[in-house]
This record gives C-alpha cells, structure tokens and sequence, in this order.
C-alpha cells in the first residue's frame, strides 16, 4: 500500500498528484492504484543515459510512486499563456523532443524500427527550467513506431484547437507549428491514436464528441501520409 504523502501537495493531474519531499525531489503518486513506476522509472532512466531532457528518478519501492527529481520553472502552456514563449516556437520544440526521443534505441526491442515512445507529449508534460526543456509524465511510455507518437501529440494539440475555448487558437498554432517540418505522422497512427484517446477513462464525453473535428483538422494540415 501507498505511504502517507510525504509533504505538501504541489500539484495534481488527470490520474496523479505530486508532493514535496524536499528541496531536489518530489513524489508522484498515480490514483486508484494504477502505474508501473519502476517501468516508467527505468524508461526514464535509459533515455537520460542518451541525452535526452527527463528528471532524475530514484528507486521508490512502489508500483504506485515515482520519487524524481524537482524541476524550476513553468510548463510550456505557462509560458505561453504568461507570453514569454512564442506558441509557434512552441510547437516547433514538441516536433523537436519527439525527434530527439526517437533517435534514441528501444530499451527492450532489437528491432532497429522500434524506438521509446512517450505518447502524452503536449505543452504541459515540457518543463522550462533553466537548464532548457525538460519532459515529464512518462506513465504512458510504450515501444513501438513513432509514427504513433506523433499522432497522439496531433491529437491533443488538435483535440484543444477544437474545443472553442480561450486555448484554442494557441493550440491549432502549435498543431501547425508540430507538423511543418518532417515528421512521421501517418494515416493508420492517427486512426490508432484517436482510437486510444477515445477509450482513455480521463475523457469526459465531450472532449471525446471533439475527436472528429480535431481528425479533421489534423488531416486539412496535408502532413499526413
């Protein structure tokens, strides 16, 4: 069973909440019991040996709790909506980190084509430290064709363009910025990739209602193989 929380309460997400434990580290601990965080841990601690921007991450003991290093700074949707991170920049730095991170070798596949995956890459999982970009949240992270990849960061990005709220012109902007360059986005990935956002139990029946509309928006970019 999850031990008590370990200090205060710093802040929460869909399915996990992050305490203080001190000045260098914090906790996150899934809700419900769900998450594999020595999984999660161990992908985290193999994309950092290849350079890639990722917390340190120490042994917690739980399946439930991931202990990991404390970051400064804000989330790249804080950037944004503060004004001090242009939102075209922005995109272009998400298609960079799904780049970078493909580059580097699956931790338990020898297939040459399958690489780490995060899967939830959107402007909230990016932390602006000091130091430079910094990815959190790898509790979705698989091995498999990127291609999926970057599908799901077009569907969030797209999903949010959609929705008709104050986020929503930042978004398509940064869905535009995601996808001008070189990218390995794909028919087959984008119907897997709305497929599993449709049946992710955090969705509220509205935002999956938004799917279609966010297809299509990804579609009219004319990036898609």
């Amino acid at each position: 069973m999850p031990t008590t929380p370990p200090g205060r309460l710093l802040g929460s997400g869909r399915r996990a909440d992050v305490y203080e434990i001190d000045e260098a580290w914090v906790l996150r601990r899934e809700r419900e019991g769900g998450g594999d965080a020595a999984g999660e841990g161990a992908v985290m601690e193999h994309v950092h040996t290849h350079g890639y921007p990722v917390p340190r991450v120490r042994p917690s003991g739980s399946r439930t709790d991931l202990v990991m290093e404390r970051l400064s700074g804000p989330t790249m949707l804080q950037a944004c909506l503060a004004g001090t991170l242009d939102v075209t920049e922005a995109g272009s730095i998400l298609a960079r980190l799904l780049r970078h991170l493909h580059a580097i070798p699956a931790l338990r596949s020898a297939d040459p084509a399958v690489r780490v995956l995060h899967l939830d890459l959107h402007p909230e999982n990016v932390i602006l430290t000091p130091d430079g970009p910094r990815v959190i949240d790898w509790a979705n992270t698989e091995e498999g064709d990127p291609a999926l990849d970057w599908a799901a960061s077009a569907v969030i990005l797209a999903q949010a363009a959609v929705a008709g709220d104050p986020l929503a012109t930042p978004a398509r902007t940064m869905l535009t910025a995601l996808l001008a360059g070189p990218s390995r986005l794909t028919r087959p990935a984008l119907t897997k990739a709305l497929r599993r956002r449709s049946a992710n139990p955090t969705m509220s029946g509205t935002e999956v209602e938004l799917l279609g509309s966010a297809e299509e928006l990804i579609l009219s970019q004319g990036r898609t193989r």
